[in-house]
């Protein structure tokens, strides 16, 4: 009995061992280079994000701008770009008159000065809106973008040719699987060099149908977001990967990323082998948002010599960190 309680001891102790060096970052290579910085919409409005709701109007909350940048405009895309972002983010609605609209709100009353659900209306008609409309950070006292909005409220047409050689993160705001379809007609007739800069992330629905029609290009929905983090934490630690985790985006909690198999290098390295890009995010407690790193302080949480993805809604403050 004594013999056997020691060969089992001994085999434990291998494994466990095993389990260790096969998942330790401490000898996986480094990834060399500076973080892939990602700018949430562009340089946008910031707004108190106390009790969000999907249906919240956060141009009616917005905090005192320091800028005069409107989000998911040419202009704000550009300045998210020239201030150090390798990915920006955008938001689309399908229109009427078959375009997609650059737009992240599901109707148009909070934003503009128009009405109605944003994919109820064509494009024309969209142009012809202030999108700087709603803007207040005083419960209404004043609009101090009202007027400067008219007509910016771009086409993803229009994106592409502007930054024809940029990344750009596109976010599918419905759970429509015909949308998928159309996005896919859109960007499989890009080349292909320019579909391997592109992510498309949003509703299951969507984002199942797309991968479907548009297989080579990186995507994400909650159920792969999920499948991938839960799958790697649970049996990650055997080098296999999720198929949730292959040809992705994966988003990770900054307080998730201690839970991760081989976080950092080792981790980055597998990922990067399964063509899958990894942004570090907010910390998630349970909620339906999460944050993005935005400061200093969240910055100083991220592990030293870092080269992942970071996500973030702040990118000068961020750019400037990583300089």
């Amino acid at each position: 009995m004594g013999r056997k309680l020691k060969y089992a001891g001994a085999a434990i102790l291998v494994f466990v061992a095993a389990v260790y060096l096969n998942n330790t970052s401490f000898l996986a290579k480094h990834r060399e280079g500076k973080p892939l910085l990602l700018a949430h919409r562009g340089i946008a409005q910031r707004f108190d994000e106390t009790d969000l709701k999907n249906d919240t109007c956060t141009a009616a909350r917005m905090l005192p701008p320091r800028h005069d940048y409107l989000e998911n405009t040419i202009r704000s895309m550009q300045a998210g770009f020239d201030a150090g972002a390798d990915v920006v983010e955008v938001d689309i609605h399908p229109t009427t008159d078959g375009q997609f609209a650059i737009f992240h709100d599901w109707t148009l009353d909070c934003r503009t000065d128009g009405h109605g659900v944003t994919r109820e209306h064509s494009m024309t008609e969209m142009k012809l809106l202030d999108i700087g409309y709603g803007y207040t950070a005083d419960n209404g006292k004043t609009f101090p973008f009202r007027g400067k909005g008219v007509g910016q409220m771009p086409t993803l047409d229009e994106v592409l040719s502007t930054f024809p050689d940029k990344h750009l993160l596109i976010n599918v705001k419905s759970r429509d699987p015909a949308e998928g379809e159309k996005l896919a007609a859109v960007l499989n007739g890009l080349p292909a060099e320019r579909r391997a800069r592109i992510i498309v992330y949003g509703g299951d629905e969507p984002i199942d149908r797309f991968r479907q029609l548009a297989p080579e290009i990186r995507t994400a929905s909650r159920a792969s977001l999920m499948g991938c983090l839960t799958g790697y934490i649970g049996y990650g630690w055997t080098g296999a990967l999720p198929a949730d985790c292959r040809n992705a985006m994966m988003l990770v909690p900054i307080n998730y990323a201690p839970w991760l198999w081989g976080w950092p290098d080792r981790f980055l390295n597998r990922m990067q082998d399964a063509n899958t890009l990894v942004f570090v995010i907010g910390p998630y407690h349970g909620g339906g948002f999460s944050t993005g790193i935005d400061s200093a302080e969240r910055f100083a949480q991220l592990p030293a010599n870092y080269s992942g993805g970071i996500w973030t809604n702040e990118i000068e403050t961020v750019a400037d960190l990583v300089k």
